[in-house]
């Protein structure tokens, strides 16, 4: 597999043989930019959201460019990654167009205090920054890897499930908060037999719930029991995909990560499916994807630390974290353990918040090397095969 950071375009530009565009995409429209061969003017043609309409325009300057006596042997269009997600360049690319999805992150941007922006500017500002890539100008700006739509596809379950459980976590605290305001405590709302018990319960001072909250709460008891069941049909549904297909897919990597003990099959998938599957670089690409990488802030004499960069995968981020507390929980006598004990043992509380984000950084280049070179991570303990 050829890795790629998608920084810089790999491909000749010729330009006086090239059509470029980029749009700007809304829910009801799409402003189209483009460079035309020939053309003296830069047209820039707001359309209805419609792919057969964007060909078409594309198509029309081509046959002007044809006109002006240039040849076009290359359409390359670009827009930025966003709601729309990636349907579009799979289409135009299955229609025989070039199309590449630029992170928005990496398109510089004038600094003024209050800048001027307008879909027109913000064309303006793709087009400079995607002629810049097709150029090979490394680091102008940076292309996001266009998945396929079973690619996509295999994302949902577990977005789906880290949605359910945000949303199981909403509806307990706001139960907890509507008891809590008439003085009771102490009573688990996430109980089964929780809705008998209601009936049952005296407010501080000592009458029954008040109609009103009793009904809000049996109301959100079966939202609650709706999400549970939700939740535990997306799992139920995965365990049964890796058993009636271990082979399959994604799949042998997502069982072998589980058999690490510590990472249970819901990580493993998020891990797979999010990350470990990309062509990254190398190590120092995989902690920068998961935004684990420092941000220092230099300029003469300062030299100072600003935190986490925070600019990759935040559902990686967050899991990578977690599971390095899990990690020094279940692997203690893992080489990774040993080094976090080793530099925490008489230090702060604060002080192991913060290298626990180097432990996750590192964790997430060890499991990267596993799963992609088969090379275990030092001391780690192993699930036995099934």
């Amino acid at each position: 597999m050829k890795r790629n950071d998608l920084s810089q375009s790999l491909v000749v530009f010729e330009q006086h043989s090239t059509l470029v565009a980029v749009i700007e995409m809304g829910l009801k429209s799409w402003l189209v930019a483009g460079l035309v061969p020939g053309l003296v003017r830069q047209p820039l043609k707001r359309q209805a959201a419609d792919e057969k309409l964007l060909v078409k325009q594309l198509y029309r300057w081509r046959d002007e460019a044809i006109k002006a006596d240039s040849t076009i042997k290359r359409i390359a269009v670009a827009f930025e990654a966003g709601r729309d997600g990636f349907w579009l360049a799979r289409w135009l690319r299955a229609h025989g167009i070039e199309a590449h999805v630029i992170h928005p992150n990496s398109v510089p941007v004038p600094r003024e205090h209050r800048r001027a922006k307008s879909d027109r500017l913000d064309t303006a500002l793709l087009m400079r920054a995607f002629l810049g890539w097709l150029r090979g100008e490394a680091k102008h700006c940076s292309m996001v890897a266009i998945p396929s739509l079973a690619e996509e596809d295999a994302r949902r379950p577990n977005r789906e499930h880290e949605h359910l459980v945000g949303e199981r976590t909403s509806i307990i605290n706001r139960m907890k908060a509507a008891l809590v305001r008439l003085g009771v405590r102490g009573f688990n709302v996430k109980l089964r037999k929780a809705a008998e018990q209601l009936e049952k319960l005296r407010t501080a001072e000592g009458e029954a719930l008040p109609p009103n909250t009793l009904a809000e709460l049996r109301r959100d008891m079966a939202r609650l029991k709706l999400v549970h069941e939700q939740i535990a049909a997306i799992e139920k549904e995965r365990l049964a995909r890796l058993r009636r297909a271990p082979r399959q897919d994604t799949h042998p990597m997502v069982l072998l990560l589980a058999r690490v003990m510590g990472i249970g099959v819901e990580t493993a998938d998020m891990l797979v499916h999010e990350a470990l599957t990309r062509p990254l670089r190398d190590g120092r690409a995989v902690g920068r994807y998961a935004g684990l990488t420092g941000a220092p802030d230099e300029s003469g004499q300062r030299r100072r630390e600003k935190g986490l960069a925070k600019a990759g995968n935040a559902r990686v981020r967050r899991g990578m974290i977690q599971l390095a507390w899990r990690w020094l929980m279940f692997q203690k006598g893992s080489a990774l353990a040993k080094w976090f004990t080793a530099r925490t043992a008489h230090a702060p509380r604060e002080v192991r918040k913060t290298m626990v984000v180097a432990l996750a950084r590192k964790l997430l280049i060890a499991l990267w090397r596993y799963v992609t070179t088969g090379e275990v991570p030092a001391g780690a303990r192993l699930r036995p095969a099934v």
